[in-house]
């Protein structure tokens, strides 16, 4: 017998067609070839019109922009879109949706490190959470250009503080919760953050990570932080010093 030819099968490879099921179709944006096409078609002879229906449909504009798309320097291709345009992200996060029926469905669900950690936030729940956390930013002092250091780990209250910024106009800066002290304290002194929301320790499988010793290590060396959060994550007992 002829030895078999040998040949590298991909598995990546797939011609098969699967139908979108029924009830998805009757909710979904695009719902048949012909509609597609035509948005497609749209999209390449008039994408300024295209591009500016969706921005009004899908996002809440503080103030219009002047212009859709601008050509600023095409020998350095410098472009802008939505020129003029003013938006918060945390507004088209949340405010957006608890207006409408959204309200009530989950925004987050968060699984933690053990098996009973579980914790499910509507968008309702959200924008209740950023708005008191803004506050509470504002109420310290924080203000539009100010930066914020975001030591945290995989909890909600990462992506609460972070809105929470974007709410006010604060820019934050996420530094990963397996940093050491140094990394942290570069990252700080780089960015000049006057506050830093860190937690009293992380998991990391099994063990514990000491974040607020590590916090507390970097602020020593960064005068520039005035202020700092403590989410209570692992129930360590953590030094606070006032103010």
């Amino acid at each position: 017998m002829a030895e078999e030819k040998k040949q590298i099968v991909s598995m990546s490879l797939e011609d098969r067609v699967f139908d979108v099921p029924p009830e998805l179709k009757k909710t979904a944006y695009i719902n048949s070839v012909e509609q597609y096409e035509k948005m497609h078609k749209e999209s390449i002879e008039k994408p300024d019109q295209f591009w500016g229906k969706l921005a009004e449909e899908f996002l809440t504009w503080d103030k219009k922009w002047d212009k859709v798309f601008e050509w600023e320097d095409k020998d350095q291709v410098k472009f802008s879109w939505f020129k003029g345009g003013k938006l918060n992200v945390s507004v088209n996060c949340l405010d957006r949706h608890i207006t409408t029926a959204r309200k009530n469905k989950a925004a987050i669900i968060w699984e933690g490190d053990s098996p009973n950690e579980h914790r499910v936030l509507t968008y309702m729940d959200m924008y209740r959470e950023v708005n008191r956390f803004a506050n509470v930013l504002k109420s310290h002092g924080v203000k539009k250009g100010d930066r914020v250091s975001v030591y945290l780990p995989m909890i909600p209250e990462l992506p609460i503080t972070m809105l929470a910024c974007a709410r006010i106009g604060a820019i934050h800066s996420v530094v990963f919760g397996g940093f050491s002290a140094d990394s942290l304290r570069d990252r700080i002194l780089d960015s000049e953050c006057k506050v830093l929301v860190t937690s009293d320790a992380g998991y990391r499988g099994s063990r514990i990570v000491p974040l607020k010793a590590n916090a507390d290590a970097a602020c020593d060396q960064a005068d520039c932080v005035k202020t700092v959060f403590v989410v209570n994550r692992a129930n360590q007992q953590v030094p606070m010093k006032e103010g």
